[in-house]
This record gives structure tokens, C-alpha cells and sequence, in this order.
């Protein structure tokens, strides 16, 4: 049963911190939920709910240092809408503009310009593209569609065409990476800050039927950079090394970890969903694998060597959620928000700093209505507001 209160305005108990994170929900509607922790122990709620992000709202980008939240629509109906919210000090949202798209759009990111604000870049997943637009997105118009073609087919079922999953801004903002579930490709695009153009650099291969998704950039305090790419197909995590030569990025995949145990397997229905750092640790999440019981997948963990970025298995952990798509990290590492899909939940779990392990549950939220296994409904994204 949901606890319907606003965080604002409440008198918080002595040594009780509280904070704010926002999910979206594949039904259309986007929450806004309240934490409140006391040492080891909390509660959340969902404060507030609006709309604006279409009909599928796929995935949300936070930007602290501007207090506004993207949001883009996966609408699979030839018919989207991209939203601009202004988010209040409370956590409550309020539209600040729209753009109607053509829908289907797996991840969003902003690029380009003085302040690397100035362009928008999307995914498109069947449509097989990345679109681009520029700021501000009231009145915008696609500024440049790369679409992609595949020779043959992949090994698996899901690879008819290409998929690119995402968009991801490298940490010098002069490049976007596009993992490719469909092609089995990590894209490199290099991009014109001033003009927000987009040039392809070259693909890099992944291993047949790794499915690519998501990707996420590592560097030791040495100067090591590394990416590391969650594999949905293989369920895998795979290491690249990082070179920027000729005005692109190289990458030379090193080795490719299971994310299930050693000796373990996922079942026909299981997939790999996202993948995040922390310090010198790796997580990834695996959807319907129920290793912790019914309903209940897992967040693989691994080390990561602090010198040559190598990973090699810790452990599995709880996520207390049925189809973990999506998790992330406060920003003093000390609690994961992991949002159930399909069971449609937001559990707030902790973390060991020291240890990197994930441990008890904190607080635990249902959000909107529960999904369907394997289906496009539920929990599609949850981010902190911080």
C-alpha cells in the first residue's frame, strides 16, 4: 500500500537524512518518490506522480547542475514525445517544454556546445537510427539520422537488424558510443561541439551474440582507461582498453566475464540489463533469473583491478525485485536504488563502501502498476535527485 506524502514540509526525526529520486513508468507515468533513512533503516514513498513523456516513458536523464529531468519515449506506435521537466527543490515536477518525435527511443543524452548542452541525442531500437536535435527542445526539428543496415543476420533471434541501446557521452564530451544489441557492435561517433554533427569513427566487434546494451567508462587514478559493455544476449560483461588516437576513440576488447557465477548459467529467459561503476567495482543486473527466490533476480558484482582495470567475480546480490532493469548509485555510494520492471518497485539497498557488496534492504516502494513478464510495461528508469 503506497504512503502518499510530500518529503517538504515534514519534520524529520532527529539524524534522519531525506532525499528525492524520480522513475519513469512504461504506462506513461513519471514519479516522484521520497527517502528517508535513519542509520540503517527507511522509508519511501511516492510524493508525487505527472505525465508529459508520451505514452512509454523508456529512459530519464538527470542533470543536477541545471535541476532538470529528460525524459524520451519508447512509444513503438510511430508517434513519440520528448520531455523537458524543471524539477523543484521538493522533488515535484513541472513541464518546461515537449517535442513530438517518431517514438521508439531506447536512451537519450545531452552533447555539444559551450557547456555540453546543447544537443540532444537518441536511440532508436527498431527503427535501427541515433537522431540528433538541437536546444531548445520546444519548436526543435531532427537535425541529423544515422541509420544503420546489417549484411546478415546474427546468431540469435533478436539479431534480424541493428539495435542501437544507447548513447553514451564519453568523459571528454567529444565523443557519443553506441553499443548495438542487433549488430553486435560498440559504435563510435565523434562529435562538432559547435554544430552538434555527429561523424562516425570506426565499429568495434563484440563477440557473436553478445548483444551489446549499455556501456560505462572506467580510469584508475593511474591514467588507465577502460569501458566496460553489458552484454543483454550473452549475459556477460565484457573489458575494452581505451585509446584516443586520430581523433577517435580505439577500443581493444581484453576479456569477457559471465555474470553469473563460475560454473553457472542463466536460464532461456534471463537477460543482462544495465551496468554501473562504483570506485574499482562493476555491477550488472540480470533480469528473470530468480536467484534469490521467486521474483527475486540478481545484481552480479565484481572487482576491478585498480591498476590494469581487469574484473573478476565477487558475488551475486539480492536486487529485491523481479526484471532489475535499471539501478543506480547515491552519490556517496552507500545505498543502490534498483527498480524492478516487472514487479514495478524501487528497493533502496545498501552498500558496503569498503567491501563494494550489496546488503539489507533499506526501503522498498511499490510504483504504478505492476508489469509483465518479458512485456514492455512496468518500471522503465529510476534516478536520484541530488
Amino acid at each position: 500500500m503506497l504512503r502518499l506524502a510530500l518529503l517538504a514540509g515534514i519534520g524529520l526525526a532527529k539524524g534522519a537524512l531525506g532525499v528525492n529520486l524520480i522513475a519513469s513508468h512504461f504506462s506513461g507515468g513519471i514519479y516522484t518518490l521520497s527517502l528517508t533513512t535513519t542509520g540503517n533503516s527507511g522509508t519511501i514513498s511516492v510524493a508525487s506522480q505527472t505525465n508529459g513523456c508520451g505514452t512509454t516513458p523508456g529512459w530519464i536523464e538527470w542533470y543536477s547542475d541545471t535541476r532538470k529531468l529528460y525524459c524520451f519515449d519508447e512509444s513503438w506506435t510511430g508517434r513519440g514525445q520528448h520531455a523537458e521537466f524543471n524539477v523543484q527543490n521538493d522533488g515535484r515536477l513541472s513541464l518546461a517544454a515537449s517535442l513530438q518525435v517518431s517514438g521508439n527511443s531506447v536512451h537519450g543524452v545531452l552533447y555539444g556546445g559551450p557547456q555540453g548542452r546543447s544537443y540532444i541525442a537518441t536511440a532508436e531500437y527498431s527503427p535501427s537510427t541515433i537522431t540528433t536535435y538541437k536546444l531548445p527542445l520546444q519548436g526543435s526539428r531532427v537535425q541529423q539520422t544515422e541509420k544503420f543496415t546489417l549484411a546478415r543476420r546474427g546468431p540469435h533471434q533478436r539479431q534480424d537488424v541493428p539495435h542501437p541501446h544507447e548513447v553514451h557521452l564519453d568523459p571528454t564530451g567529444k565523443f557519443i558510443l553506441v553499443p548495438d544489441l542487433g549488430a553486435d557492435l560498440i559504435r563510435v561517433f565523434r562529435i562538432d561541439a559547435n554544430s552538434g554533427r555527429l561523424t562516425s569513427c570506426a565499429s568495434h566487434a563484440t563477440g557473436a551474440g553478445d548483444g551489446p546494451r549499455h556501456v560505462k567508462f572506467w580510469k584508475s587514478e593511474g591514467g588507465k582507461e577502460k569501458v566496460f559493455s553489458l552484454n543483454e544476449l550473452g549475459n556477460s560483461v565484457s573489458a575494452w582498453d581505451v585509446n584516443y588516437t586520430n581523433d577517435c576513440i580505439s577500443l581493444t576488447r581484453t576479456h569477457t566475464i559471465s555474470t553469473y557465477a563460475p560454473g553457472k548459467r542463466g536460464g532461456a529467459n534471463t537477460k543482462a540489463a544495465e551496468i554501473r561503476t562504483f570506485g574499482n567495482f562493476l555491477y550488472a543486473s540480470n533480469r528473470a533469473d530468480q536467484t534469490f527466490g521467486n521474483s527475486q533476480d540478481s545484481i552480479a558484482i565484481y572487482t576491478i583491478d585498480p591498476t590494469t582495470g581487469a574484473i573478476a567475480w565477487l558475488e551475486a546480490a539480492n536486487s529485491y525485485s523481479y526484471y532489475p532493469r535499471t539501478f543506480a548509485f547515491n552519490k556517496d555510494g552507500t545505498l543502490v536504488a534498483i527498480g524492478g520492471q516487472t514487479s514495478s518497485n524501487v528497493a533502496i539497498v545498501a552498500r558496503d563502501t569498503a567491501t563494494g557488496k550489496l546488503g539489507k534492504l533499506v526501503a522498498n516502494v511499490q510504483v504504478g502498476q505492476r508489469g509483465r513478464a518479458g512485456e514492455e510495461d512496468g518500471l522503465s528508469a529510476v534516478v536520484w535527485v541530488e
